[in-house]
């Protein structure tokens, strides 16, 4: 079956009918919105993104979006504590260009990070996690430096099993844990200063979206234009983008670097 957006639209009508959701589809811009009635709070779709994806993957895509939306609404509806759920509070790495509200107007707690990324904060709630915002945070009475300490602390706790390929004498390490907090790993000073240790080349580090990290152990020019191919189709396809640039890591500081073709990297 040819997928339309027309099509699409029937079909997440059909999956998403509920008395409490209040669905509509925007022909101009060619969009699915999906909300709870009460709030008015809910998720817009861009359909020929999802078509796009059901002419790759097929039922897959579709069932995921379904799972995706549902989750989300839930998360919307229920009223959320960070007091009893500490252990549940990790750091999430973003794109500078990430937007720094909700889309309900809510200022989302963050700290800058490098000249690409910001780190973000967010409360897991299992199969998926809520972003902290700061109505969040002062409704606890709890500080900024206080969640950027406990979420610090918990992603030491998470492990940093990778799998290594080598390419003309450059390794490659590549952490994907599909836990949401891969790219996450890059704040784990510890874990970077252990690799740094153990390398023999140049150290570039990359995390081009949120669930994969890539550790590169640079010996020459390939290397480098290996990485940068890398990079940018793992950015590409990546469902959450961070940046498409790696990063030099020295003296336990990240810096951006543009990687140009059969050279040696140039700092932005």
């Amino acid at each position: 079956m040819k997928m339309t957006s027309l099509k699409l639209k029937q079909i997440l009508q059909e999956r998403l009918s509920n008395s409490q959701y209040h669905t509509s589809y925007n022909r101009d811009k060619d969009t699915f919105r999906v909300e709870w009635k009460e709030s008015r709070q809910g998720i817009t779709i861009t359909l020929p993104s999802v078509v796009a994806k059901y002419n790759q993957r097929g039922e897959e895509a579709i069932e995921e979006l379904v799972e995706h939306i549902t989750e989300a609404l839930k998360i919307m509806n229920e009223e959320h504590h960070l007091a009893g759920k500490e252990k549940n509070i990790f750091p999430v790495i973003r794109a500078t260009s990430f937007p720094s509200k909700t889309k309900a107007n809510k200022e989302l707690i963050y700290k800058e990070h490098t000249a690409e990324t910001r780190i973000y904060y967010a409360l897991d709630l299992g199969k998926s996690y809520r972003l902290i915002d700061r109505e969040l945070l002062d409704s606890e009475g709890w500080t900024e430096d206080r969640i950027n300490e406990i979420a610090t602390f918990n992603l030491r706790s998470l492990d940093c099993d990778y799998k290594k390929d080598t390419v003309a004498d450059n390794d490659f390490y590549f952490i994907a844990k599909q836990d949401g907090y891969d790219a996450s790993r890059i704040l784990n000073e510890a874990f970077l200063e252990e690799m740094k240790a153990n390398f023999t080349g140049e150290m570039a580090v990359a995390v081009p979206h949120q669930d994969v990290m890539i550790i590169a152990d640079i010996q020459n020019k390939t290397g480098y234009d290996v990485l940068a191919q890398m990079n940018m189709k793992f950015f590409a396809e990546g469902r959450i983008p961070i940046t498409s640039l790696p990063f030099i890591y020295e003296d336990k500081q990240l810096e951006p670097v543009f990687i140009l073709a059969k050279n040696k990297p140039e700092n932005q």
